[in-house]
């Protein structure tokens, strides 16, 4: 009867541990539910930092997102990317990501192209912090679509000012 007693409890222990991972599976799951996620940022723009509309590289200063669907196109009117601090840029006109697609959200002054695949926040000032950041993605309904925290000694072991998400 002891070992009966013992097996049960500890199937019961067992069930417990799966059940919490079952349940665990779908809060990160929502969290990438959007076809749209952050591929990578360059966050740390090659060169001395300069902020200078004429001559300075916050164009060099970049985040990719991209469409992960296989079959749906997605319009970024509408979606927002913030940082830690709450500087926000939002997608005002339409820009529409075929499967696959990226776009690549560059700082300072410039012409949007969908066939360069860049949007430019029209702000020659830096977005990222060089040492830690963290990037939200949101969709147009205000729904997380994805969000990555950075410091720069943990996720960027080359030192190149560039982190990959999502391949």
């Amino acid at each position: 009867m002891r070992i009966r007693h013992a097996l049960t409890a500890a199937a019961a222990a067992a069930s417990s541990v799966a059940l919490s991972l079952v349940v665990a599976a779908p809060a990160q799951a929502a969290e990438y539910s959007s076809a749209l996620k952050i591929k990578g940022v360059q966050y740390d723009a090659p060169g001395s930092d300069s902020n200078k509309c004429s001559g300075g590289n916050t164009k060099d200063e970049y985040l990719t997102i991209k469409n992960y669907s296989r079959s749906s196109t997605v319009n970024l009117k509408g979606y927002v990317v913030k940082d830690a601090a709450g500087n926000t840029f939002t997608f005002t006109t339409s820009h529409s990501l075929q499967p696959g697609d990226y776009v690549k959200l560059r700082g300072a002054r410039g012409t949007d192209s969908d066939a360069k695949n860049v949007v430019y926040r029209q702000n020659c000032n830096f977005i990222w912090n060089n040492d830690k950041d963290t990037i939200h993605l949101y969709k147009p309904s205000g729904a997380r679509a994805d969000v990555h925290s950075y410091t720069k000694k943990s996720n960027d072991r080359d030192g190149n000012g560039y982190i990959d998400y999502h391949g």
